[in-house]
């Protein structure tokens, strides 16, 4: 993979690439004065190479999921996070077929591959690292390499002590907690209100640290989220995914602690009297403090899971499945199935009895 190697006077740019017997290969590009242009450099001629250099016919599965990567997806990917994971998954599947080549692969050996790996990762991971190459396999499908998917049919395997299951407050805790999070708002200390918001909204934290005033609509209720946060670069980004973007409503209460912060006089809505706006490590800092202080003792919570909470206590309200997968932006209802299975079996199981004594009415 290219990168830049820093100097004294800026960055090298340093592409990485095979020559058709499948040798590497390292080729500087030039100094450049910021990192990204010599990354942008070095990526640009790498291309280049792969373009004018490898066999197709000849590559290993690595390769051409690194190519598939590099042509398909960097320029998609819209954080350094999801970039970084892409990366993962190549050296997991560098790591274990090493120069295998692609058109070689048996179904057979990718189960072998899943069943590797799987061992070790929960669900998710095995299943984001599956749907990632078999997207890969598809298009080196259609690029002539192979004639079928060794990836259709698999069977996702994982080991069930690595799913970490999600804690939730109940009604009471989750009461206790908002009264805890009221009892000492002040404009100054936004981290406050970024918490009353995710309890209310169910947000993700990049979605609540990018409002602006102009996303909140205070005569119909409703809040517009059209682009997320990177507290890394300080900038805004596209929302996780398209249908992220979305419109939600919300209750009164909130919109009028909200208006508190008009008071801190910024575009942003939960920049503080600093000029910043609460990153994960002050959100989960604040948020520990208040849970410590109301007696509120649960392992591994965080702000995320804010948005199961709200969740849970929209699924005990009754509120369809549907209408809470189009709140929180989910691309479809199976995701909303998939991501909180947990909580939607518990409330069958405290249905079922309500579903057998109405049934007996009949």
């Amino acid at each position: 993979m290219s990168y830049a190697k820093k100097t004294k006077n800026g960055y090298y740019g340093i592409a990485e690439y095979r020559d058709k017997d499948g040798k590497r290969h390292q080729k500087s590009v030039g100094r450049f004065k910021l990192k990204r242009e010599a990354l942008a450099a070095a990526d640009s001629k790498e291309k280049e190479f792969a373009n004018l250099n490898m066999d197709l016919k000849d590559v290993s599965l690595s390769d051409y999921f690194k190519r598939w990567f590099d042509l398909y997806k960097k320029n998609k990917a819209q954080s350094a996070s999801a970039r970084n994971q892409y990366r993962i998954m190549q050296n997991v599947i560098t790591g274990y077929f090493k120069d295998t080549k692609l058109a070689t692969i048996r179904r057979s050996d990718y189960q072998a591959f899943i069943n590797w790996y799987g061992a070790n990762h929960a669900y998710k991971s095995v299943s984001k690292l599956n749907g990632a190459v078999r997207s890969a396999v598809g298009f080196a499908i259609d690029d002539d390499i192979i004639t079928k998917d060794f990836t259709h049919n698999v069977v996702i395997t994982y080991n069930k002590d690595k799913k970490l299951k999600v804690q939730y407050l109940t009604n009471d805790e989750l009461v206790t907690l908002k009264t805890a999070v009221l009892d000492k708002l002040q404009h100054y200390n936004t981290s406050r209100y970024m918490i009353l918001t995710a309890i209310y909204t169910g947000m993700r934290k990049s979605e609540i640290q990018a409002l602006t005033w102009k996303d909140i609509d205070f005569l119909h209720s409703t809040i517009k989220i059209s682009k997320s946060w990177d507290e890394k670069e300080k900038a805004f980004k596209p929302t996780k995914t398209e249908s992220s973007n979305r419109t939600i409503k919300v209750n009164r209460e909130l919109l009028n602690h909200l208006a508190d912060l008009k008071a801190n006089h910024s575009i942003m809505v939960f920049q503080n009297v600093l000029g910043t706006i609460p990153t994960s490590n002050a959100l989960n800092k604040c948020l520990r403090s208040i849970m410590n202080d109301c007696g509120l003792k649960k392992q591994g919570f965080h702000f995320h899971s804010l948005r199961h909470v709200h969740v849970a206590y929209l699924l005990g309200k009754g509120v369809d499945i549907y209408a809470i997968s189009k709140r929180l932006g989910h691309s479809n209802i199976t995701v909303t199935l998939n991501t909180y299975s947990y909580l939607i079996d518990e409330y069958k199981a405290k249905n079922d009895s309500l579903i057998i004594s109405k049934l007996a009415e009949l």
